[in-house]
């Protein structure tokens, strides 16, 4: 008997979900740019590592953003750089009713039964990141696992599916 996909989360097939990225000759319905604008970009990328801290090179990571203003989504594919990052571009979130701003990120991978919800705040919101209702439900040791560190010129956040670093996911 064959695997459905009830089964499994993954992997996915390159050439139906992120095709230009492992370079099929068609486009993707969506892709890794998530705004259309050339300024006010900011990147954000990271790995992804399985429970034995090895990072997985067939995950899938959609990114939904939503501040009011601005509702994009995009997707990617790890395993077509030397390092197995996630990348993304798009215009970082404004604050909505006092939350820090922040972005859902969706990871599939295999040996899910299902996807897992985290989100990325941002390191230099540090007075918004200190009064949002959401983070400071997280024990105060792990809220770093879903900050992304400000480096020269993108954010970066690894993501830890199990272990000692496991990153906070939520239930939704």
């Amino acid at each position: 008997m064959l695997q459905t996909p009830s089964q499994t989360v993954g992997p996915y097939f390159a050439y139906g979900l992120a095709p230009e990225q492992y370079s099929y000759d068609f486009k993707s319905l969506v892709g890794n740019r998530i705004s259309d604008k050339t300024s006010d970009l900011i990147t954000i990328k990271g790995k992804i590592f399985d429970g034995e801290n090895n990072p997985v090179p067939d995950a899938m990571i959609e990114l939904w953003q939503n501040d009011g203003a601005n509702q994009f989504f995009g997707r990617f594919g790890t395993g077509t750089d030397a390092e197995n990052h996630f990348i993304f571009e798009t215009i970082k979130p404004k604050s909505v009713d006092g939350q820090a701003p922040y972005v859902t990120l969706i990871i599939f991978m295999r040996g899910q039964l299902i996807h897992s919800y985290t989100r990325v705040y941002f390191s230099d919101e540090e007075v918004l990141n200190e009064q949002d209702s959401i983070l400071n439900t997280i024990a105060s040791e792990r809220r770093n696992t879903i900050i992304a560190q400000k480096k020269e010129g993108f954010y970066e956040l690894d993501i830890y599916m199990q272990g000692e670093k496991e990153t906070v996911f939520f239930a939704i």
